[in-house]
């Protein structure tokens, strides 16, 4: 499976103005708490720079090697919205996916917002159901009870999303 939530935060973080890559690793790891490795950083950067998303320039130092400030592109914007809006169910499973999302809901429409949380309660609601199936087959009660666990935490974030939605509904008829 491909996780697009990295390129989401990096193509935000670029939206916020111009960066070198140690500025733009670090204000990932601010923004998520995750450290991103120069190993999926700048191959990333590659692609978005080869597909005209994002520009690279050089910029002298004083006594130091030039280094490269990325600068996102009116291309890169487009891409950024796409990725945001493009939530397929197999994504809409995956935690930092969903959340990757709904920190940027300020760049998406109320109908766009709509529809990331409609995917992902629909997710949601599926895994509930499966994990619901299989908890009365469940001989051993400390299974039983890390899927009813599981199910409560599933339950409490589809009611979370309810919330969201009346959120957007909200700010929508201000």
């Amino acid at each position: 499976m491909t996780y697009v939530w990295i390129e989401i935060v990096l193509l935000g973080k670029l939206d916020e103005g111009p960066a070198h890559g140690y500025e733009l690793r670090k204000a990932i790891e601010r923004a998520t708490g995750m450290t991103l490795s120069n190993n999926s950083l700048y191959p990333a950067l590659r692609r978005f720079v080869e597909a005209g998303a994002v520009t690279r320039s050089t910029e002298e130092q004083e006594a130091k090697p030039a280094r490269n400030v990325y600068t996102l592109a009116e291309v890169g914007r487009e891409l950024l919205l796409d990725m945001l809006t493009d939530f397929p169910a197999d994504l809409a499973r995956t935690d930092a996916e969903f959340y990757t999302r709904l920190a940027n809901f300020s760049r998406l429409t109320p109908e766009q917002r709509r529809q990331v949380l409609a995917v992902r309660d629909e997710a949601l609601a599926a895994e509930r159901n499966r994990l619901g199936g299989l908890i009365s087959a469940q001989v051993d009660s400390w299974n039983r009870a890390l899927l009813d666990r599981i199910c409560s935490q599933l339950d409490d974030e589809r009611a979370w999303l309810a919330e969201l939605g009346d959120r957007i509904v909200e700010e929508d008829c201000r």
